[in-house]
């Protein structure tokens, strides 16, 4: 498995890149908080599996939906997804996830 990687120095810069980067994915992305990381892995080479691009920013989340605004460049937890103008993220935290215990290891 070879990963690429994406840093970004805050979580509202984060959101900024995967709410423009993945208009087809709007309005809900799912994202990991894991071991004091934020992150999503995009598949670069989909037919294989074998390369990833880990996009990710250092920090927590709780799990749940997080509502972000693109002009403000702010985000909060809510409940429920009510609004088609703004970006939603829901925030999982794995008990494992080996894809990213393997990124962090060789970052």
């Amino acid at each position: 498995m070879h990963i690429e990687y994406e840093e970004f120095d805050s979580v509202e810069d984060f959101f900024l890149y995967l709410a423009s980067a993945a208009p087809p994915m709007k309005n809900t992305m799912p994202i990991n908080s894991y071991k004091g990381y934020i992150m999503a892995f995009i598949p670069l080479s989909p037919a294989t599996g074998d390369t990833y691009l880990m996009i990710y920013a250092k920090g927590t989340l709780q799990s749940g939906i997080y509502e972000f605004d693109v002009n403000s460049r702010s985000f909060k937890k809510v409940d429920a997804i009510e609004r088609a103008d703004k970006n939603y993220f829901v925030s999982l935290t794995p008990k494992r996830n080996t894809i990213a215990d393997e990124a962090i290891k060789n970052l």
